[in-house]
């Protein structure tokens, strides 16, 4: 049985957070251009089917358009990409939408738990929302059976378990289970919880935790160790928290570790030596490769940081448009208010 972030916490004796973690954001964002708030106006009320990564580049185009005559959106434009009930709701019976109403229902759309983020963790995740024409091909694809996963078997109220695997469960797989976690806060989906493990565990890369320190997630040694790997180095325990009540541990582990669900999961595979060597992964309901080049090749390289930062963001940018794309079809479908 997937375990909550509660009894995850609980079961190293570590559920109280420091003070200062649990701190109210001040704001909810920046103020957005009126592009940026049509784009995400989009993501929120458009047809499920136009919002995935290959129409990205095509929405964009649209909204451009559209804004670049005046400061509204009309059905002439909005046909597109949006179900025709829905936009004349939305806008007083057929009228154009103005960028202010289109922020004003966003605002009132906007989930507790992405307020409940931090606000540099939420102002990245405000930028890799706008980038998700930069999602490869063959990810996009991958992206789609994953959103075809939560859509089916979410449950409100019932945690939904998605592990990323990788070999040394040192970078690609903590990056992954990190970034799906922002990417489920930041759409309102937390009850979706990502985990992570490795075929061949070792401990989590220090260039790891910089990357994620590095857009306001508060990552900390809890002064726990687990199991060695096989070099016998350390593998300390962290604690990774990413919002008020939006918080889990992370350490080296096998994917079937006990602290990860045990049947009924999707098995991400974000790496080819993963997939190579877990043609089956034991209790998975669903199987799915997505490797991505190890940021490991350039350690040591004058642009260590900046590439470590690039795997981060390529793996985000594939979480949050999936999180949005299955939060718009469970709305569609009635079953996520």
């Amino acid at each position: 049985m997937a375990l909550t972030r509660r009894s995850l916490m609980g079961l190293f004796g570590l559920a109280a957070l420091p003070p200062r973690l649990t701190a109210e954001p001040k704001r909810l964002s920046e103020s957005p251009s009126p592009f940026t708030t049509a784009l995400w106006f989009a993501h929120h009320f458009a047809a499920p089917g136009a919002l995935t990564a290959g129409n990205d580049r095509q929405l964009k185009l649209k909204l451009t358009a559209a804004l670049n005559k005046s400061p509204e959106l009309p059905w002439e434009v909005a046909n597109e990409f949006f179900d025709k009930g829905v936009l004349k709701a939305l806008g007083d019976g057929g009228a154009p939408i103005s960028v202010e109403k289109m922020g004003h229902l966003l605002r009132e759309k906007c989930p507790q738990s992405r307020k409940d983020m931090f606000v540099k963790a939420r102002l990245h995740a405000d930028l890799l929302t706008t980038q998700f024409d930069m999602i490869e091909d063959a990810h996009q694809k991958r992206a789609e059976e994953l959103v075809a996963w939560v859509v089916e078997h979410y449950r409100a109220g019932k945690p939904l378990g998605v592990i990323a695997v990788c070999t040394g469960n040192t970078r690609r797989s903590m990056l992954s289970a990190t970034m799906g976690n922002v990417a489920a806060a930041y759409y309102g989906l937390p009850d979706v919880c990502f985990y992570s493990g490795g075929t061949d565990p070792d401990a989590i890369n220090p260039r790891t935790v910089a990357t994620l320190k590095e857009i306001g997630l508060e990552i900390e040694p809890t002064g726990k160790e687990a199991t060695r790997g096989k070099k016998g180095g350390a593998n300390p325990v962290y604690s990774v928290t990413w919002g008020k009540g939006l918080a889990t541990r992370e350490f080296s582990k096998v994917y079937s570790d006990p602290l990860n669900p045990q049947s009924g999961f999707a098995a991400l595979l974000v790496c080819s030596e993963a997939d190579t060597a877990c043609p089956k992964v034991t209790g998975a309901a669903v199987r799915i490769p997505l490797p991505y080049l190890d940021p490991k090749s350039f350690d040591g390289a004058p642009f260590e940081s900046a590439k470590y930062a690039e795997r981060r963001d390529d793996i985000g940018r594939f979480m949050l448009s999936a999180m949005m794309q299955a939060r718009r079809r469970l709305e569609r479908d009635g079953t996520h208010k």
